[in-house]
């Protein structure tokens, strides 16, 4: 009787330990792209109505340190999961990190050409002999080189002027004729809250295939090791953003709440307006990444020397998660 009881009382001990431990929540760092902005407003929607909590998900959102960094902080497990680009996806892939999409965001490129009105560019064509600025990122290069192509033009044609990240100083103080790399649901806005009308000149109109812009992004270990932990995630991250597409201005509330020293509200009300039709792109759900996609995007990747042949896109993102 003296055993039964003590296997009794083992037994229940066990239980409690087992149900305390799945209990606990469990604690992931999910980081930024950037810093917080209308993009991430489906993430800080899923913070707030608990729905990370919903799956035992303890997650902290942080903006990046240095955003070039990003993907190798999630493929050494120091953020579990971040956001990025495709194409610097595919570079990094290029370069050994083991990092795979897990879930599409914005689902066309909000890269672009600017220039202003004023200037009377409104396609690569009319960039002959002009100016050009651009952050210094060789990718942005080859996109300005096909769209000049598919324009009649050549990367000789123009002066390519590297200057970093001030893109829309340059073109309001007329150092540069137009700009690329600029995103036009910010920079846009942003000439245009001081005044300055602008063109977007986009890039899949010019030759370039269409890529994802920005992707939710794990490690191939997580992947591999923790689908349980990941497909719970972006069970949540799904939830937040399907709230953002909802209703797009009360997830600038969340997010302005949360964030309320660094968020230009009038850029970022503007800004959610137009990325609401790009979460959901062209009868595609959001999250939902594609073969084709990323094949194409890999071959003109390819084709401009950007990325070594044996490359394999398919091997760059799981859609299982979000199917």
């Amino acid at each position: 009787m003296k055993k039964l009881f003590l296997l009794i009382a083992v037994f229940t001990s066990l239980v409690i330990v087992a149900c305390t431990s799945e209990g606990e929540p469990e604690d992931l760092v999910l980081t930024l792209d950037w810093f917080p902005n209308a993009n991430h407003a489906g993430i800080y929607e899923a913070v707030d109505r608990g729905y990370f909590a919903d799956e035992g998900l303890n997650v902290s959102v942080v903006p990046p340190a240095d955003p070039s960094a990003i993907l190798s902080l999630v493929a050494s497990g120091q953020s579990d999961f971040g956001m990025f680009y495709q194409p610097d996806l595919m570079q990094a892939r290029d370069a050994g990190v083991p990092v795979v999409a897990i879930a599409g965001v914005v689902q066309k490129p909000l890269n672009s050409m600017m220039a202003l009105k004023s200037s009377g560019i409104d396609r690569p064509g009319k960039l002959a002999g002009k100016k050009v600025g651009y952050p210094g990122i060789p990718w942005n290069e080859a996109m300005l080189t096909t769209m000049l192509e598919a324009d009649g033009l050549t990367r000789d044609d123009v002066e390519l002027i590297d200057v970093g990240f001030a893109l829309t100083q340059a073109l309001l103080a007329g150092t540069v004729d137009a700009v690329v790399g600029a995103y036009w649901t910010h920079e846009s806005i942003v000439m245009d809250n001081e005044g300055y009308e602008s063109y977007v000149i986009l890039p899949d109109d010019w030759g370039v295939p269409t890529y994802y812009e920005l992707i939710l992004v794990a490690s191939e270990e997580t992947v591999r090791d923790r689908p349980e932990i990941v497909e719970k995630f972006v069970k949540a991250f799904k939830k937040g953003y399907e709230q953002a597409l909802g209703d797009p201005q009360a997830s600038i509330d969340v997010l302005i709440e949360a964030n309320p020293d660094t968020i230009d509200e009038l850029v970022d009300r503007a800004g959610v307006d137009l990325l609401v039709p790009l979460w959901e792109s062209e009868g595609q759900p959001f999250g939902s990444l594609t073969a084709e996609r990323w094949s194409s995007f890999a071959d003109w990747m390819k084709a401009q020397g950007l990325i070594d042949q044996s490359v394999d896109p398919g091997a760059a993102f799981d859609a299982s998660f979000v199917d």
